[in-house]
């Protein structure tokens, strides 16, 4: 309708907020279009659920809608009708969308769309959002409905289930119709009405004996009823119990209960790889080209103190940045495929079983998956799960999983610590030590479920019901643009965190007290008079040391004592200070300390390689084996994000549980780290 690139999955539960996009109407011009979150009664239970009905019932900005798109599923009407028939009781204009009319037909449903439009009394449209067929016929359809329209008759009329009730209730809210003054005496408390208002519509349920579960129980049986005469006239069915379709086939297969857990398997074990296999090489051009410019600028540039902020601060930073770009946009386009192909579905689908033995359920899966990406967004989709402590659980352990800004780390870390060999020519060490990291998060989150389970005191039943998706073909267009907006977004967004803070780092590290430096300076000006011979050695000596004496310096050495068990240093130190803001600013952090505290030339090293040639103040190797994978293991569990705990701190209204998010979380990290510290010295 639009023409906007959102992100939509092909499972229910992932579009949780009100999107607002615009839309030219021939006549009318550009009008206002809200995509609500996906339901299939006015009754709502899930969070998102709730989004669509208030906006329906009770506009929160005040704006009233004009007319109502309602989308059905042709492969399900009977379903889809219950909504439809509830949205043209609220007495707003409905024009039906009618999608998935393929899929319909392989099943053997043949609609009748003049037939149906006809028996519900409103406009029915057959599109294809693929395609984008029947969406010129939906607009010129809306036209008429804003032009004409008042809403029609009532498909079911609400009055015979409490015909005393609703007329009281419009005698206090004169403006509603029968059905929403029924949905008023159900759900007002969640309404902002007037406390007069609800104390005077408690009284009406009183005084009627108003039960809420027998007219909701019995408004859905009878629109059922006679969605079920409107289905016989205006629908053919063949006989289809026979008839398997390819989708049912392939989840025959997919979903076993032994082969269908190793596909699962398999398919995560191809992902990680690829993020290394794929990416090595433009990452390599990457990293090459900044060192060459880097050392292209050492050498036309004068010596003064802003050529040094454009290389060992600009440069710096950037090519920290723009040298991730890569992985970022592999790993985005591999789960858009997954989601648009309808097997994202499947691994939650398959994940239930293990998710309820910790608390969990397989709705769960879906927030951890797209922690995968970030854990904001990730977090605000465990609005889907109805059960409160479900939905508390996934929140609380959805940040163990490996978010993109820590791939950034990852890869560096991992280049320094574990051989860049290939088995069998194609399977990458380093790829399975990613995947190896990815796994250990999934298993410390699901661990940690289950001890928090224990003590989380919330006793409600909790089902887990899943509409899977049927498999199709993936939209590669929508894979493309999805992957190039989110390396726009890793980069324009993440990027200027990162920039401003490598910033921030080269005044840090390139200034501090005044005395102390001026010692170093004076120091090494005569050692180099007397020693002419090791200027070389001595000027990169002299360097050290001022970073050592500079404000980050002494910000590094402070928390040195408490992170000097896991075998970091100072500049470490420094590196996790920052990266609280954002975790992939560790590696900005590490390319601006690295410059810093040496000199670019023609032959400029790459950050890796100067990392790997770090030395700490004894003299030996900064990033062995042990230090390494502590630090891996450190970044992978610890929460270092300001906007995770904010996120948290709103989804549960409190700052309790993001202070005990934050503390156990870098309680866990510092233990395991410090315990792989040991296990590989």
């Amino acid at each position: 309708m639009t023409g906007l690139r959102q992100k939509v999955g092909n499972f229910p539960g992932v579009t949780v907020e009100k999107k607002l996009g615009s839309c030219f109407l021939p006549g009318l011009g550009q009008c206002d279009v809200l995509d609500l979150p996906g339901a299939y009664s006015l009754y709502p239970r899930r969070e998102d659920e709730w989004v669509s009905y208030k906006q329906l019932m009770s506009p929160e900005d005040g704006r009233s809608i004009d007319v109502a798109i309602v989308v059905a599923d042709a492969s399900n009407l009977r379903r889809n009708l219950l909504y439809v028939s509830q949205v043209i009781d609220l007495k707003i204009p409905v024009v039906v969308a009618l999608t998935m009319s393929d899929l319909a037909k392989k099943r053997g449903v043949r609609v009748d769309v003049n037939r149906l439009s006809r028996e519900m009394q409103v406009p029915v449209v057959a599109v294809n959002a693929r395609t984008g067929k029947g969406l010129d016929q939906l607009k010129s359809t809306l036209v008429q409905v804003l032009n004409g329209g008042k809403p029609g008759n009532d498909f079911y009329p609400i009055n015979e289930l409490a015909d005393e009730a609703l007329g009281e209730i419009k005698t206090v809210i004169p403006a509603l119709g029968n059905y929403s003054a029924i949905h008023h005496l159900i759900n007002h408390e969640r309404f902002d009405l007037p406390q007069s208002t609800q104390q005077r519509i408690e009284e009406i349920e009183k005084k009627y004996n108003f039960n809420h579960t027998r007219i909701q129980a019995e408004d859905i049986q009878k629109r059922y009823q006679k969605i079920r005469v409107v289905m016989q006239r205006s629908v053919e069915e063949e006989n289809i119990e026979k008839k398997k379709l390819f989708s049912e086939q392939l989840d025959s297969f997919f979903l076993h209960h032994t082969w269908g857990y190793l596909i699962m398997g398999v398919v995560l074990f191809l992902l990680f790889q690829s993020v290394f296999w794929i990416a090595e090489y433009p990452m390599n051009a990457i990293e090459k080209g900044v060192g060459d410019l880097g050392g292209y600028l050492s050498g036309v540039l004068p010596e003064t103190w802003w050529s040094d902020l454009i290389i060992n601060g600009v440069l710096a930073g950037l090519g920290g940045i723009v040298v991730f770009v890569p992985q970022i946009m592999i790993l985005f386009g591999l789960i858009t495929f997954l989601e648009d192909t309808g097997y994202m579905a499947r691994i939650s689908f398959l994940s239930d079983r293990v998710m309820r033995r910790v608390g969990l359920n397989g709705k769960s899966v879906m927030p951890m998956i797209g922690g995968f990406a970030c854990a904001v967004p990730a977090i605000m989709s465990a609005r889907n799960i109805e059960n409160k402590k479900e939905r508390l659980l996934t929140i609380l352990v959805t940040p163990f999983m490996s978010c993109s800004a820590r791939l950034p780390v990852f890869t560096i870390l991992t280049s320094l610590v574990v051989p860049n060999e290939y088995y069998l020519g194609v399977l990458s060490l380093q790829g399975l030590v990613l995947m190896g990291l990815y796994v250990l998060g999934i298993v410390v989150a699901v661990l940690v479920a289950y001890v928090l389970q224990l003590f989380i005191r919330v006793k409600e039943k909790s089902f887990f019901i899943l509409e899977l998706p049927v498999y199709r073909q993936p939209r590669w267009n929508n894979i493309v643009v999805t992957m190039i907006e989110k390396a726009k977004v890793f980069v324009f967004d993440a990027g200027k965190v990162i920039m401003v803070i490598s910033l921030v780092l080269w005044v840090l590290s390139s200034y501090g007290p005044t005395e102390k430096r001026n010692k170093i300076e004076e120091q090494y000006a005569v050692l180099i008079q007397q020693q002419p011979d090791k200027k070389i050695e001595l000027e990169q000596q002299k360097s050290s040391d001022l970073l050592s004496e500079s404000y980050a310096g002494i910000m590094g050495r402070v928390i040195e004592p408490v992170i000097k068990p896991l075998g970091y240093d100072w500049k470490i130190g420094i590196a996790l200070i920052t990266s609280f803001a954002a975790r992939e600013v560790f590696v900005g952090t590490m390319a601006t300390l690295y410059s810093v505290g040496e000199d670019a030339d023609e032959n400029s090293e790459t950050l890796r390689e100067k990392m790997r040639a770090a030395r700490k103040d004894d003299g030996s190797v900064v990033y062995t084996k042990a230090t390494g994978f502590s630090l891996l293991v450190f970044y992978l569990l610890a929460m270092q994000c300001m906007s995770t705990l904010s996120v948290v701190k709103r989804e549960t209204g409190t700052w309790k549980w993001p202070i005990i998010q934050f503390l156990y979380m870098t309680g866990i990290a510092y233990v395991l780290s410090f315990i792989t510290y040991l296990v590989f010295s």
